[in-house]
């Protein structure tokens, strides 16, 4: 195992430090509970917005955190839930009067410890709303879920969902917008290379010099296919066909396109995917009005991708062009 840390143990703690020391001026971190939090939260008048998980999938979801998206989140330990009291305290913290969404990717951790600290802070007074993101086209069951996996559509919803609440919308407004976001979205990855967690020292699966696997999840997770090693024209063939024809999109559709890169894969092999998904929609009528290309959730050093489709309309539209002022993503700001 090669990576650029002190001690398996303090890898969480220390890249936590590391954020503070260099978004300071931007976000507030504690480390007993560990939050990321919104340094002008709780924002008064406004829905607050946390979402979490595990760690090793940054950007996501610390690097999310500013004006325009997150108001907080909670970081557990590399793959591994936050507690239910990481997130009740980050509920506290954003809570400006007008309540909190929890954006939670559907693992069965993660939904279960977000419920308790939902129950925890309506119990407290604080008007709790959740939203579960179930994009993942790969699988119906896996290692860490029952049913679709939470993925891609994540991010985007995070984006969207902060814009409205910004823009002074109401927690049930908000928390609507979410489901919509996330029932017009699917997602489907694939990797190259399995990833190693600093705890275990060893790949999360074998896979051949000469293989790849279709269909994976974030957490290094193997997925549905493990196929002989194929162009970037195929591995699209393959995603994009399972995504398309998942909800179905359909010819006239304008869609936000989002080829996101699983933490070991260069931006230029991204964009010769983006290349061949572009061609590949535009085949079937459907149009790219709006595009993320980039590493924005990631599993460790895995190298693959995953491709997210979201049917965009007007509103939705408007809102991932609003401001958003963030560590990791920024525009408008």
């Amino acid at each position: 195992m090669k990576k650029l840390i002190n001690a398996p143990d303090a890898v969480v703690k220390e890249a936590l430090e590391g954020m503070e020391a260099a978004h300071g001026d931007r976000l507030k971190i504690t480390y007993e509970p560990a939050m990321i939090v919104r340094a002008d939260a709780p924002v008064q008048g406004k829905v607050g917005i946390i979402s979490g998980g595990g760690s090793g999938h940054e950007p996501m979801h610390g690097g999310f955190v500013g004006r325009g998206m997150l108001d907080a989140a909670c970081p557990g330990e590399v793959f591994t839930s936050p507690t239910p009291d990481q997130m009740l305290e980050a509920t506290k913290a954003v809570d400006g009067g007008a309540g909190v969404l929890h954006i939670v990717k559907n693992y069965t951790g993660d939904v279960l410890n977000f419920e308790m600290a939902a129950d925890l802070a309506k119990g407290e007074g604080i008007e709790v709303e959740a939203v579960v993101t179930n994009d993942d086209v790969a699988v119906q069951d896996s290692l860490y879920t029952a049913g679709r996996r939470g993925v891609g559509i994540t991010v985007i919803a995070e984006k969207i969902c902060g814009a409205a609440a910004e823009e002074g919308k109401s927690l049930a407004e908000v928390a609507e917008l979410c489901r919509q976001v996330n029932g017009q979205g699917r997602t489907m990855g694939m990797a190259l290379t399995a990833c190693t967690t600093p705890a275990a020292g060893t790949p999360s699966f074998d896979l051949g010099p000469e293989e790849m696997e279709i269909g994976i999840g974030i957490h290094g997770e193997p997925g549905r296919f493990r196929e002989p090693l194929g162009s970037a024209a195929q591995v699209v063939e393959r995603l994009a066909t399972a995504v398309v024809e998942d909800l179905p999109y359909q010819s006239g559709d304008n869609v936000l396109a989002f080829v996101n890169g699983m933490g070991g894969t260069p931006l230029i092999e991204l964009y010769v995917v983006y290349r061949e998904l572009h061609k590949f929609l535009d085949g079937r009528g459907i149009s790219i009005t709006r595009n993320l290309i980039g590493n924005y959730i990631t599993s460790l050093e895995m190298a693959g991708c995953s491709i997210t489709l979201l049917k965009l309309d007007d509103e939705l539209t408007r809102l991932w062009d609003a401001p958003v002022d963030t560590p990791a993503l920024r525009w408008g700001a």
